[in-house]
């Protein structure tokens, strides 16, 4: 049977569904981004690329801890040099750190602490250990304290390694002149070894001290205590009063937020 050939309508339906078919796989080849992929070059390109890395943040208020304890810096406010200048208290300044330190620590036995906490500060006193020796401090400043020493010990090695001798911590009576109230008296300070760290600026017969008699370009030179000591207290929220006129380099202050030590 001879093969029938096809009609003219039959040639027109087939040419047209030829043109259609074309034209869609033309659609696909000029437009890939109908289907949501990149062309060949392109997406070698992009495989190439290597993502940039998101930088990581610290959760907020998550904060810094090294050896259990919180990394902070000392509250300016409550350094005694934003307070004195050249010997001249400023008494609201030094109203406000007052203020701060008997809400949270106690009173210190006089009508003005008493009247913002009713709790004393030296029956919150606790005995602890630091470097082998016994001191006295309050308990909310013992963790921070604690964490000093384990500082030291990992950091402070050879010629910045230092032994003391003496301590002294709570103080039942106030060794400033004047209105000015000692901060040993809250069981927040520290004093290390004062016939070795002088405090120059203090009455006599401080400034006689043979460091206080020498020239000194900085105060670290008028301490016994190596550098490496006193950036360990500073780690953790204690202030040096070598950075203050009284040149008292024997001294730290725990300035920091007791309440947020351990938190």
């Amino acid at each position: 049977m001879s093969a029938r050939s096809p009609r003219p309508d039959d040639r027109r339906l087939q040419r047209a569904s030829r043109l259609l078919f074309a034209a869609a796989l033309g659609l696909v080849c000029a437009a890939p981004f109908i289907t949501g992929e990149l062309p060949i070059a392109e997406a070698k390109e992009a495989k190439g690329k290597a993502k940039p890395k998101a930088e990581k943040k610290a959760p907020a208020g998550k904060g810094v801890f090294e050896h259990g304890c919180r990394v902070q810096s000392p509250q300016k406010f409550l350094e005694r040099r934003t307070f004195v200048s050249k010997g001249v208290l400023d008494g609201g300044k030094h109203t406000k750190a007052v203020q701060y330190l008997a809400t949270h620590y106690g009173n210190v036995g006089d009508d003005v602490t008493r009247k913002l906490n009713p709790k004393g500060a030296l029956p919150q006193a606790v005995t602890v250990q630091f470097m082998g020796l016994p001191v006295s401090v309050h308990t909310k400043v013992a963790p921070a304290l604690a964490c000093v020493e384990k500082k030291i010990k990992k950091s402070c090695t050879g010629a910045s390694k230092y032994t003391p001798r003496a301590l002294g911590g709570f103080r039942g009576a106030n060794t400033y002149r004047g209105i000015e109230i000692s901060n040993h008296l809250f069981g927040i300070a520290l004093d290390i070894d004062p016939d070795r760290n002088p405090c120059c600026g203090c009455v006599d017969p401080w400034p006689s001290h043979p460091k206080c008699k020498q020239k000194s370009r900085s105060p670290y030179d008028r301490a016994a205590m190596p550098k490496c000591w006193i950036k360990a207290f500073e780690r953790f929220g204690f202030d040096w009063l070598g950075h203050d006129p009284l040149e008292d380099t024997m001294h730290f202050e725990f300035l920091g937020d007791p309440d947020r030590i351990k938190k």
